[in-house]
Formats: structure tokens, sequence, C-alpha cells
């Protein structure tokens, strides 16, 4: 992992995590592009077999289909998770923790930008999915990079990996060290101590 020479902190991940998102972004959208310039709605292909299917779904709920009647209400949701993101990913120095935010920040864009600008109207737009497999909720790339970053949060979370690129472990052991050494300090037999009783 690279540092900085001269304190030992790794470089800030902001540009990483920015490249991840846009590119997120950037493929969710392409798909969906071809998708709507391919198939009509409710027209399937088979990819493999009937496990894994595209079809053309248009969603206005949340994340694989859920509550279609409340489009305004993820519209706003996925806005605050974007905005979020976007501060708390300054602090960011892990490479993972770069990428698993950068996942989740793409997917939630990518998706919010169909319910700003796909019709019906403004954050009430419907969403395009477009990837079956068997019975699962259709859903789209946007979907995926949400659920494989939350995935990864929670990996990263029970690895002990922080997203300032330490460990919880070395701050435990640090911590359990500083204490040694203050126990040390005033420990029964200091020369100090016993100068005073004299």
């Amino acid at each position: 992992m690279t540092t900085n020479r001269k304190t030992g902190i790794p470089p800030r991940r902001y540009p990483m995590l920015v490249l991840i998102a846009l590119t997120a972004i950037g493929v969710d959208l392409l798909t969906k592009e071809w998708v709507l310039a391919t198939f009509h709605e409710g027209e399937r292909l088979d990819v493999i077999g009937s496990v894994v299917q595209f079809t053309l779904v248009y969603n206005t709920g949340a994340a694989f289909s859920m509550g279609t009647d409340h489009t305004w209400v993820f519209s706003t949701i996925a806005t605050v998770v974007v905005i979020a993101i976007a501060c708390y990913g300054l602090r960011v120095r892990s490479a993972w923790w770069a990428a698993s935010l950068g996942l989740m920040m793409g997917g939630a864009a990518g998706n919010l930008l169909d319910r700003i600008f796909r019709e019906p109207e403004p954050f009430h737009g419907a969403v395009v999915d477009f990837v079956k497999v068997m019975s699962f909720p259709v859903f789209n790339v946007a979907d995926s990079c949400v659920v494989v970053g939350a995935i990864l949060v929670v990996a990263l979370t029970f690895k002990g990996l922080d997203p300032d690129g330490t460990w919880a472990s070395d701050k435990t052991e640090a911590t359990v060290a500083t204490t040694d050494d203050a126990e040390g300090d005033t420990a029964p037999g200091d020369d100090t101590t016993e100068g005073k009783g004299q």
C-alpha cells in the first residue's frame, strides 16, 4: 500500500472512488440504451437458457422492482446516498473502501438519473431494468453495483479494515502498548515514589 513517506498515512483515494463511480454510471447507461434500442417492453432473450434472460422492464419502484408506488421517496433516498458518499469519500484512504463506496455511489447515481430524466416526469421516472435470473426480480447494472458495494462494505468491516486505511487490530495493539507503557511508568518500586516516602 502506498503511503505518505513523511507521516506513514495512506493517500486519499477520492479520485479512485470518483473514477469507479463514473465507470459504473457509464456502463449502466450504455447497457440501458442498448436494451432500449434492442428490445420492446416484455420481450425476452435467453442468455443461458431460461436461467438468465434479458428482458425490458420499466421499474418505478426501488431496486429489484420493490415499492413501485413510492418513486419520489426512492429518488430522494438515492440523492441523499450519492451526496453522503461524495462527502464521506473525502476521508477515505483505503483502496478497497474507495472501490466499495464508488460502486455504491455509481449504482445509486445510475438509477437516480433514470428517475430524473426518464418519463413520466422528473423524480418520478421509470428505471430501466433488463437482467432476469430465474425467478429473481429483474435488475440492472446499477442495482448490481449497489449490492456488490454493500457486500464489500460488510466484508471490510468484518475484516477490520477501516476507511482511513488502518486495521482495527493495529489500533487495539497500539492502545494496549500505550496502556502497558503508562502502567510501567507508575509501577510499584518506582524510584520517584520511593524517594517521596523517605
